[in-house]
C-alpha cells in the first residue's frame, strides 16, 4: 500500500513568490494575531522551511503551523535591518510562540539633574529630553532605590523637592545628621556642591578610582588648612568608597568592561542572570525570565535573550560572557556592534579567570531558578489553603474552581464601565476577563449598573452554544464575589435568579471592614485577617477593581485625546481613528516623530507636523497659564 502524500498547505503557493531578500515574516492566526515574528537572511527559503511534513518540524513549530492561517513579510535591505525590526516587533506584539523576556512595561533611569544649581539623584521612568544625566535603565526599581541609598550614605546629597528648597527657611533634620550640606541656606557654594555632583556620576559610571584619587587630593588640602573636620568627613566618604570597590572588584583578566550572562533552565522558563563589570568592577546584577522556552535548544534562547535585552536602548559593553554560541552569531554581532558604535566580542570562555566569573554568573542563575519554584510551591500551597479556606467559611459543595468578582468604575456616572475577572484554581485567568460599557444606565447608579452587568454576562450562557465567539461564557462560575456591600449584591442577586442561576453561589465584599455577606442574611460573614481565605478574597477584588478602573481611565483617555484632535485642521475622523488607535495618551502622540506618525495609514509628513505643532503650542499655553495662576497665588 503506498503511503498518502501529506496534503499540501493551503499557503504554499503564496510561499514560491515570496523575494529572496532578507526580512522578517510574521506569522498569523485565523483572527489575524501574529502569533510568531521571526528574521530571514532568505525571505523565500526561510518561510518555506515552514510549509512541510508535519512530522519533520519540530513539536514546538508543528503546534504553531496548525494555528498558522496567514503570513506577512517585510523586506529590508540588510540583516542587520532584518534583525533590529524583529526584535522591535517581538516587544511591541509579545507573539504567543516566540521567546518573550518577562520584565517591567517601563525600566526606571537614575536620573542626574545637572540642569539645576544644585542637583538632585531622582528616579525616571523615561528619558527626557534634557540637560539631565540618566543611568540604566535598570530592571528592578529596588536596585535604583539601594543606588540612591548608598550614594547618599557616602555623599551628602540633597533629595527636597524644588518647592520645599525654595520655601525653607532653615536647615531641616538631614543636615543635622549629616546627610547634606544645607544647600538651601547657602551653607554650601554651587560650584563645591556641583563638584561633589562629579564625583556622584563618576560613581555611577564605575570610575570609582577617579573618586578616590580626587577625594584623597581634597583630603590633603584640607589638612594643610587645619580644616579637621572636613578632612575627617573626606576620610569617611574615601573609606566608604574603598570598602564598597573591594565589594565589587573583578580580576582584571576578567576584562574591564563586560557583561557575563548565564541561565538555568527547567521546562518551560529559563532563569537568566546578567553581571556587569564596568572598569574592573562589578557594578550590577539583573535576573530576568525568559517564557515560552518549551524545546527551544540554548543556542536560540541565547539569540532570543541578547536580541530582546540589548534591543532596549540598554549600554552595550566591549565583550559579553556567554557559555554557548548564540544562533545568528555572526547577524548578532554585527547589529551589536552598531547599536554601540565599536566593535562588540561575544566570547564563550574555557578558561581562566571569565570562566570562573561565568561559572559564578551560572550558580547564581541556579539559585534563582530554585528559588522560584520554592516561591511556587509556597503559593500553590496558600492557593489550595485558601480555597479550602473559603468552601469552610462559606458553606459551599466544593472548593470554587472558578470564581468570578465584578466591579462598577465610573466619573460622576460618566463613562460607567464594568470588569468581570475570573480566578480558575485560584490563580487569575486572564484570558477569560470581561470588559463592560454601561449601556441602560444613566448616571452613577452602581446598583443598577450591576443589574446590568450580571444579566448580560448570564445572558451570554444561554447564547453560548449557538454563538462559538461567546462560548467562554458557557462555563459556570463555582462562586460569585460582587465588589460592594448589600444594595449591589440585592440587585446583582435579583437578575441572577431572572436569567435562572439564583442557584449559584453569590456573595458581596464589603469595602470598609472587607466582610463578606450572603444574601437574606443580615450578619456578616467575617474571615480571619491572615487566613489564606480573605487574601484570596482580596486578591480577586483587587483585580476586579484594577481592570474597571484601567477600562474606565483608557476610554477617559481616549475621549480626551479625540476632542483634542478635533481641533486640528489636517486631521479628519479617519486620521483620527488611526491616531487613536496607535496612541493610547496625549503624551505618547506628543512624544512621537514625525516620520512615526507619517508612516501611519492616511497621514502624511504635512498632517503629521500639524498635530505635534498643535500639541506644542497647546501644551506651551496650558504650562503658561499654570505658571500666572501660580503666581497670582503667591507661590512662585
Amino acid at each position: 500500500m503506498v503511503a498518502e502524500e501529506p496534503e499540501a498547505h493551503p499557503l504554499k503557493e503564496a510561499v514560491g513568490r515570496l523575494t529572496t531578500q532578507p526580512g522578517v515574516y510574521l506569522m498569523k492566526d485565523a483572527a489575524g494575531v501574529v502569533i510568531y515574528v521571526g528574521k530571514a537572511v532568505n525571505l523565500k527559503n526561510r518561510v518555506k522551511s515552514y510549509f512541510q511534513d508535519p512530522a519533520r518540524l519540530t513539536p514546538k513549530v508543528a503546534a504553531m503551523m496548525r494555528h498558522v492561517a496567514d503570513f506577512e513579510v517585510i523586506s529590508t535591505d540588510t540583516e542587520v535591518e532584518a534583525l533590529i525590526l524583529e526584535a522591535t516587533l517581538i516587544k511591541a506584539r509579545q507573539p504567543r510562540y516566540n521567546i518573550r523576556l518577562k520584565d517591567d512595561k517601563a525600566y526606571p533611569y537614575l536620573r542626574l539633574t545637572w540642569e539645576e544649581p544644585y542637583p538632585r539623584l531622582l528616579i525616571a521612568r523615561r528619558r527626557g529630553q534634557d540637560k539631565s544625566r540618566y543611568f540604566g535603565p535598570y530592571t528592578h526599581a529596588q536596585s535604583v532605590h539601594d543606588t540612591i541609598r548608598l550614594l547618599r550614605r557616602i555623599f551628602p546629597i540633597r533629595n527636597c523637592s524644588n518647592q520645599k528648597f525654595k520655601n525653607q527657611s532653615r536647615p531641616c533634620l538631614e543636615y543635622f545628621i549629616d546627610r547634606c550640606q544645607a544647600p538651601c541656606q547657602a551653607m554650601v557654594s554651587v560650584e563645591d556642591y556641583r563638584a561633589m555632583m562629579q564625583e556622584v556620576e563618576w560613581f555611577l559610571e564605575g570610575r570609582s578610582d577617579v573618586v578616590v584619587k580626587d577625594l584623597k587630593q581634597k583630603l590633603e588640602a584640607a589638612a594643610e588648612r587645619l580644616e579637621f573636620e572636613r578632612a575627617a568627613q573626606l576620610r569617611d566618604q574615601i573609606r566608604a568608597v574603598e570598602e564598597i570597590t573591594s565589594q565589587q572588584k573583578v580580576s582584571s583578566e576578567a576584562g574591564r568592561e563586560l557583561d557575563a550572562i548565564h541561565w538555568a533552565v527547567d521546562d518551560h522558563d529559563a532563569f537568566v542572570q546578567v553581571f556587569t563589570v564596568r572598569q574592573g568592577q562589578l557594578t550590577g546584577r539583573d535576573a530576568f525570565t525568559l517564557t515560552g522556552i518549551d524545546q527551544t535548544d540554548e543556542a536560540e534562547l541565547a539569540r532570543a535573550f541578547l536580541l530582546q535585552y540589548y534591543g532596549q536602548a540598554r549600554e552595550i559593553p566591549q565583550e559579553l560572557l556567554l557559555p554557548i554560541t548564540p544562533g545568528d552569531y555572526d547577524g548578532l554581532k554585527a547589529w551589536l556592534t552598531e547599536l554601540k558604535g565599536s566593535r562588540v566580542k561575544i566570547e564563550v570562555p574555557r578558561r581562566g579567570e571569565k570562566e570562573r566569573l561565568l561559572a559564578m554568573v551560572g550558580k547564581n542563575a541556579e539559585l534563582s531558578r530554585d528559588e522560584a519554584h520554592r516561591r511556587m510551591q509556597t503559593r500553590d500551597r496558600d492557593r489550595e489553603e485558601g480555597l479550602l479556606g473559603l468552601q469552610h467559611a462559606l458553606g459551599l459543595d466544593k472548593a470554587p474552581e472558578r470564581m468570578e468578582c465584578y466591579d462598577i468604575s465610573n466619573t460622576q456616572g460618566a463613562e460607567s464601565v464594568a470588569s468581570m475577572v475570573v480566578f480558575t484554581a485560584g490563580r487569575p485567568d486572564k484570558s477569560q476577563y470581561r470588559k463592560f460599557k454601561i449601556r441602560t444606565v444613566q448616571g452613577a447608579n452602581d446598583f443598577a449598573s450591576m443589574a446590568e452587568v450580571i444579566s448580560r454576562r448570564f445572558r451570554h450562557v444561554e447564547e453560548a452554544t449557538a454563538a462559538p465567539g461567546k462560548a467562554r461564557f458557557a462555563t459556570r462560575p463555582d462562586l460569585i464575589i460582587i465588589d460592594g456591600g448589600k444594595g449591589q449584591l440585592g440587585y446583582a442577586v435579583r437578575a441572577m435568579r431572572e436569567a435562572g442561576f439564583g442557584d449559584i453561589p453569590v456573595f458581596g465584599l464589603a469595602k470598609r471592614y472587607e466582610w463578606l455577606f450572603e444574601p437574606d442574611r443580615s450578619e456578616p460573614i467575617i474571615l480571619d485577617r491572615d487566613s489564606g481565605a480573605l487574601k484570596l478574597v482580596q486578591q480577586i477584588r483587587d483585580e476586579a477593581h484594577r481592570f474597571a478602573i484601567t477600562f474606565h481611565r483608557d476610554l477617559r483617555t481616549k475621549r480626551n485625546l479625540k476632542s483634542l484632535l478635533d481641533d486640528i485642521p489636517e486631521i479628519g475622523p479617519k486620521r483620527k481613528r488611526q491616531l487613536v488607535a496607535h496612541y493610547a495618551r496625549t503624551e505618547d502622540l506628543a512624544s512621537a516623530s514625525a516620520e512615526e506618525l507619517a508612516q501611519l495609514p492616511g497621514m502624511t509628513r504635512k498632517a503629521a507636523e500639524s498635530v505635534l505643532d498643535y500639541l506644542k503650542a497647546t501644551r506651551g499655553a496650558d504650562s503658561a497659564r499654570t505658571e500666572t495662576t501660580t503666581k497670582e497665588e503667591g507661590l512662585l
